[in-house]
């Protein structure tokens, strides 16, 4: 995974839930790229428009809560976002994105002083966030390391299939 993101900043409020981060009626959508077409609809119909590949969404707090629509980060990643920045996320979308690699960090004061608009670079390695238009920068709380591997392997089914991949060569150079 890259080292640094950079993108614009989107914007939203408090309790972005699942069913306006990905409407119900396209939960049945397997192609990433397609279920991005459709991320933030709910909320924001003209998001997949102006949404740019590596941009940012920036909200308040409970980011992702409701339901435990998996394909709600799937479809934030299908849409070009690079991370999510928020004031806190609902555990079960968190686990979500952790689980299909998308980079969240959490950092009230980046989130207050983030406008939309802003360009944004992060590194979500070391948890630093900046605020390249304004010239401010941020941490939020760094990943635990095993998170951190899942992250940079683009999700749990890669990071599992680099690990069997990996024992499976070990196992044939002990033979």
């Amino acid at each position: 995974m890259e080292t640094t993101l950079r993108g614009r900043a989107h914007t939203f409020g408090k309790n972005v839930d699942t069913d306006v981060i990905i409407p119900g009626k396209y939960c049945n959508i397997v192609e990433q790229a397609e279920l991005g077409k459709h991320a933030m609809e709910g909320i924001d119909p003209e998001f997949s428009v102006r949404v740019k590949a590596g941009d940012i969404i920036v909200a308040d707090t409970n980011f992702g809560c409701g339901s435990s629509r998996e394909v709600a980060p799937i479809a934030i990643k299908g849409a070009g976002v690079s991370a999510v920045i928020a004031k806190s996320f609902a555990r079960i979308f968190y686990r979500n994105a952790i689980n299909i690699g998308l980079p969240i960090l959490e950092c009230p004061e980046a989130v207050d002083a983030i406008a939309a608009g802003d360009e944004i670079e992060i590194d979500p390695a070391a948890g630093s966030i900046r605020n390249v238009t304004k010239g401010t920068s941020f941490k939020a709380a760094e990943f635990p390391p095993f998170m951190r591997s899942l992250i940079e392997a683009g999700g749990l089914i890669p990071y599992v299939e680099r690990r069997l991949a990996e024992n499976a060569l070990l196992g044939s150079t002990t033979r």
